[in-house]
């Protein structure tokens, strides 16, 4: 061996294992394993530590003390006397995340999506065939056991093997024990690894499962109905946000990745279809940021009969149910902070908040320019309520730790919404907001084909014709004027909302594998 060739070079390690694969192959033994039956996962296995007993000299069976504290198990266990601890019969299956070589007795921990476990591998206990296959272990290995299931002298719960199956040889060597994945863009360009080696990851995803399970679950419980809209649209619509652009070549066509699901769902509820939602990735070419992906998980929920209220109480009741599901309580970490979302969610109008985390009238447009202009906003040319706007956004929002429903915004600002009756300078509109960070946005949705045609018009007044934003969808409108119910409307990110209740402080540690650039050779 080479000076270079150490246990750290990685083509050194490579061939080690491959070494060991080979040596399986001649041992009689498939290095990429075959179906393995009847296995029961790790924390079933672990939730059986009750039905072990201590069987003493007599025959009699004894219960394990309760609570069982491994500290103290050993004294217990000395002061039975004379007997023997059995338990029962158990198979499991995981990858090998501990390996502690003894001479003839083998600590291996292997670790499944529900836990891990220790396995007393003993050569008297396997016999000579099955300990040539221990000797061609590595850690990362994924391996099955037969065994008794029973505690250690000191207490530590172990599967006692009877038999090992090899399951699958890892060729690559996990990450070096101390300094392991922590690279963030190698983590999530490498999210197998980071999965399968970096505690508290897998839970994490696993933890955003049952959250979207949960929603779905709540959602269908109050009588919506998930359906599955074009993810392909010749007209980038329902968002004021770039798209990315592809084209269909037999139809020769110029077509967009959806930014938004809200005008598809809102033509179903035109041919009566009252309460529907959709649960998908949209897609927006614009900035990356550790609260943006350009490929994002949104609901979008659309009640008919209903308005901005009764979406209130529907995301209130989304976001609860999604905690209760996880279990932890409703104050949750974020941080070095907590969020606390016990409900009912505090409700606070636009304007209230405005004059009291700015200090000025929230109707003196001069006022608003002036302290946009002080604070380094651009204000040439804007609508008072634009600035506005801007202004909220950068002195207010920070300041709602929430989780807070912010009601009533500026109509002007809000084209797809339904105005006040008494106050059609005001839309019926909410922003969730926790933490600062927008997580939800309603509205009572705009209905009247004429005004949305003119708001439309509006919106797209002054942008060039070859922009790809610049399109009106017509059959939007024209779907309109033949009804659409006075509805509520309602739309979520996913992936903020997991950030928020799994403590997780950047949208990238959400999102199983977000867009990297390439890698480079």
């Amino acid at each position: 061996m080479n000076q270079s060739q150490t246990s750290e070079d990685p083509s050194f390690l490579e061939a080690a294992r491959r070494e060991k694969l080979q040596r399986l192959v001649d041992l009689g033994h498939d290095p990429f394993g075959q179906r393995f039956d009847d296995r029961e996962s790790i924390g079933a296995i672990r939730d059986r530590v009750h039905q072990i007993r201590f069987v003493s000299p007599d025959g009699c069976r004894h219960h394990l003390p309760d609570p069982l504290v491994p500290e103290a198990f050993r004294g217990w266990l000395e002061s039975q006397g004379a007997g023997e601890l059995v338990g029962p019969q158990v198979r499991a299956a995981g990858r090998i995340m501990l390996h502690r070589d003894k001479g003839k007795l083998h600590f291996i921990d292997i670790e499944d999506w529900t836990g891990r476990i220790q396995l007393f591998v003993g050569k008297a206990q396997l016999g000579e065939q099955d300990w040539q296959l221990v000797e061609c272990l590595d850690l990362g290995d994924l391996i099955g056991v037969d065994g008794e299931l029973r505690l250690t002298k000191t207490g530590e719960l172990s599967i006692f093997a009877r038999r090992l199956h090899f399951l699958t040889k890892s060729i690559e060597p996990p990450p070096a024990k101390h300094q392991g994945l922590v690279d963030p863009e190698l983590r999530q360009r490498q999210r197998y690894v980071d999965l399968a080696y970096n505690e508290g990851v897998r839970d994490r995803f696993l933890a955003r499962s049952r959250i979207v399970q949960s929603i779905r679950r709540t959602l269908a419980d109050d009588g919506f109905v998930e359906i599955e809209g074009p993810t392909l649209h010749s007209i980038a619509g329902g968002a004021a946000a770039r798209p990315f652009t592809t084209h269909h070549n037999a139809l020769d066509l110029s077509l967009f990745m959806r930014i938004a699901l809200e005008l598809h769902l809102k033509r179903l509820m035109v041919g009566g279809m009252e309460r529907v939602f959709e649960l998908g990735r949209v897609y927006r070419n614009e900035g990356i940021s550790p609260r943006h992906n350009p490929e994002f998980t949104m609901l979008e929920v659309y009640q008919a009969y209903g308005d901005y209220r009764s979406m209130m109480d529907l995301t209130e009741r989304l976001i609860v149910d999604a905690i209760v599901t996880l279990g932890k309580g409703f104050v949750l970490p974020w941080g070095d902070v907590t969020i606390d979302f016990t409900p009912p969610f505090a409700r606070r109008t636009y304007d209230e908040l405005f004059g009291e985390q700015t200090g000025v009238d929230p109707q003196d447009a001069v006022a608003i320019r002036s302290l946009a202009e002080s604070i380094g906003l651009e204000t040439a040319g804007k609508h008072p309520d634009v600035v506005k706007s801007e202004v909220f956004e950068e002195r207010v929002e920070e300041a709602l730790i929430g989780p807070i429903f912010v009601t009533d915004y500026p109509a002007s600002i809000c084209p797809l919404t339904k105005r006040k009756r008494e106050r059609p300078e005001v839309a019926e509109r909410f922003e969730l907001f926790v933490r600062g960070m927008e997580l939800a946005n309603a509205y009572t949705e705009l209905n009247d084909p004429d005004l949305q045609e003119r708001l439309f018009r509006t919106q797209l007044e002054g942008m060039p014709e070859e922009d790809s934003m610049a399109r009106m969808d017509h059959d939007f409108v024209r779907a309109l004027r033949h009804g659409m119910p006075p509805a509520g409307g309602l739309g979520i990110g996913i992936d903020r909302l997991v950030m928020l209740l799994t403590n997780s402080s950047t949208i990238r540690d959400v999102i199983l594998f977000p867009l990297l650039r390439p890698e480079t050779a």
